[in-house]
Parts: structure tokens; C-alpha cells; sequence
């Protein structure tokens, strides 16, 4: 053991000043890291999300990131050997602090709209992966999406096939090439310009060809991009095609759930409400499912279409509580359709507005 009590770096002394520097540093960063565990330890058991929920968070962030950086690099690098900047191509795919990690050090990946998005995606797909499988009467018959495949009508035909596509290349990844990030478009322009940045943050100073080649690259993802692709957005447009009236409504969402193709079920849904799809899947996600159990009956679903739904979502959602579903399920099933109409009728206003509402009653809650 070495009795020299100086720090060395790079066979130079460490000052006392920077020593001095570090500790403060230090300090500083166990500060921090007790306030986000403190932080942690009083959020409410509902709020906070399991290790199955964080990994399947993480995943899907890194694939996004990746799969933006790898466009952006790549087509970046193909302009820059076009223009003779061999030197700034050597640089750009050398190996170095990756993109996901300067966005994280930086707290770009803390905007609260694309966390929700993400969080509400990975939620989806787990509800939808854990949804108890039904056998179906006949075993011979198509699923709902597939039956609807063959259809006469070339929209309705055309529409199903769209969602077949866009779940195939939802459950695509980065290592085979599929993997898009399928956000809405305005998150997905936003993720597009901080993952340019983040790649010129590796460069100090001017540099005209290199910035020219970055937004070249990152314009080019944009103008490639068509949020109309979402598996959401297919899933939406073959909810409209088929129109599904009342007496068609309860069966549909039953058998869609029974599929355990849960983002056609939100579909159909938020078509049946007339609201966006995000807004459909904030009620079906939503463990309590108040607003949920007032929507069905806003659509004259009947009490075993219901107890069916919410068993199915009780199954699938460890939050969710059975028995008292089961409690309330002839409450539920009193409720007359207009007076569940009328209690939703504020989730038909205006986004914005809505938006404006929930963000005063956010700053009262302070």
C-alpha cells in the first residue's frame, strides 16, 4: 500500500483545490440521490411503478433512442462521405457517451408528455399480454380482426389489415431493423432534435458541414415519418370503418379483449365515446375504472357485457380489485345510460380546454 496520501492523475498531483472541488461535487450528489429516495419512499403504492412496469419503461426508451440515433448517424455519415468530411465521419461513428445518456444527464427525457406517453404504452401492453385468453365457441372461427380481413368491404378489409400490419411492427425491434418509434408526431419531432443535438454535443466549436449534415439527417427522419402508422391510428380508423352500432358494440369489445388485442379494444371504445384514443386508454387503464364502468354504460352495455370486461381487466391488472368489481357490478348495472352520458359529458369539451382545467386544478393541489 502506497503511503503517499496525494492522489495521482495521469502522473500529475491532484490539487487541494480540485480534491476540494470533488468532495463538494460528491456531497452534492448524495444530496440529491437521498431527496429522489425520499421522494420515492412517500409516493403512494398506486403512483409507483413495479419492476416489471420500469424494465419494460426502460426497454422501450432505449430502443426509441437508439432507433433515432441509428437513423440520424447513419444518414448523417452518408452526407458527410458524399461531401469529403472523412475526418467528421471518423468522429461521428467512433464510439463515445451514447445518446440515451447525454438525453438522461441532461433531463431532456424527463418531459413530462413523453413520459406520460411512454408509461401509458408500456401499461397497454402489459394489461393487454396478461388478458386471461378466451377459447372461442367455435374453434374454427377467425379472430374479430381476422374475420374482418375477408370482409366484402374493401375499407372495412383494408382497415383490419392495416392493424395486422402495424401490430407486426409494433412487436418488431431494433436488432432486425422494424423497430419505429410510433409515437405521436409531435413527441417523435422532439425526440428527433434533442437526439441531433446530443450527437453535435460531442463536438466542441463551429462546425458549418457538420451542422448542415445533422439537421439534413434529422429533417429527413421527419419527413419520413407518418404518425397515420400507429398501431393507435389503425386501430382507430378500423374502428370507424366497421362503426360498430349498439347491439354489435358489447360482443365486439368482449371478443376483443378475449384476442387479448387490448389497443383494439381501447379503439373501439373511444370510437363508441367519440374521443381521441389517448383518452380511451386513460379510462382503460385506469385501475379504478369509475370513469370506465360510466362509459360502458354511456354505450347501453348490459350488465354481462360489463362483469365480462371488468373481469377480464381485474384478471390482467394486479392494481385492479375483484371482488370489489363484484360488489359493485349491480350499482354499476343501475346507472341509466343518460345519466352516465351526462356525467361524461365533460370529457367531450375541448382538449386544450380540457388541458387548461386539469392543469388549475393541478396548481391548486400544491
Amino acid at each position: 500500500m502506497s503511503d503517499n496520501p496525494v492522489g495521482m492523475r495521469d502522473g500529475l498531483a491532484v490539487s487541494a483545490r480540485e480534491l476540494l472541488a470533488r468532495a463538494a461535487a460528491a456531497e452534492l450528489r448524495a444530496y440529491k440521490g437521498l431527496m429522489v429516495a425520499v421522494e420515492d419512499f412517500f409516493l403512494p403504492e398506486e403512483a409507483r411503478l413495479d419492476e416489471h412496469s420500469r424494465a419494460g419503461l426502460a426497454a422501450l426508451l432505449r430502443g426509441l433512442v437508439e432507433t433515432v440515433e441509428g437513423e440520424i448517424r447513419e444518414h448523417a455519415v452518408r452526407l458527410l462521405t458524399g461531401r469529403g468530411e472523412s475526418a467528421l465521419v471518423v468522429a461521428l461513428i467512433e464510439p463515445g457517451v451514447s445518446v440515451l445518456t447525454r438525453l438522461w444527464n441532461f433531463g431532456l427525457l424527463r418531459d413530462g408528455d413523453l413520459m406520460a406517453e411512454l408509461v401509458a404504452r408500456v401499461r397497454q401492453e402489459m394489461l393487454g399480454a396478461a388478458l386471461p385468453m378466451n377459447a372461442p365457441d367455435d374453434p374454427e372461427r377467425p379472430s374479430l380482426i381476422n374475420r374482418f380481413v375477408q370482409h366484402p368491404d374493401r375499407v372495412v378489409a383494408a382497415s383490419a389489415m392495416a392493424v395486422l400490419i402495424a401490430e407486426s411492427r409494433r412487436r418488431g425491434s431494433p436488432e432486425v431493423g422494424q423497430f419505429q418509434t410510433e409515437l405521436p408526431a409531435e413527441l417523435h419531432h422532439r425526440l428527433v432534435w434533442w437526439t441531433a443535438a446530443a450527437l453535435r454535443e460531442r463536438f466542441e466549436g463551429a462546425n458549418e458541414a457538420l451542422d448542415r449534415a445533422l439537421c439534413d439527417a434529422a429533417q429527413r427522419s421527419l419527413a419520413a415519418y407518418d404518425e397515420g402508422d400507429r398501431l393507435e391510428a389503425a386501430a382507430m380508423r378500423f374502428a370507424a370503418a366497421i362503426d360498430a352500432q349498439p347491439g354489435e358494440l358489447s360482443g365486439m369489445l368482449v371478443e376483443a379483449l378475449g384476442d387479448r388485442r387490448i389497443v383494439l379494444f381501447i379503439a373501439l371504445l373511444g370510437h363508441a365515446l367519440g374521443v381521441p384514443y389517448a383518452l380511451a386508454r386513460d379510462l382503460v387503464l385506469d385501475p379504478g375504472a369509475d370513469r370506465l364502468w360510466l362509459a360502458l354504460r354511456a354505450l347501453e352495455i348490459g350488465r354481462e357485457g360489463v362483469a365480462q370486461i371488468g373481469y377480464a381487466l381485474s384478471e390482467a391488472d394486479p392494481r385492479r380489485d375483484l371482488e370489489k368489481f363484484a360488489d359493485t357490478l349491480d350499482t354499476i348495472a343501475a346507472i341509466s345510460p343518460a345519466e352516465a352520458r351526462a356525467a361524461l359529458a365533460p370529457l367531450k369539451l375541448d382538449p386544450d380546454y380540457r388541458a387548461a382545467l386539469i392543469a388549475l386544478q393541478r396548481g391548486g393541489m400544491k
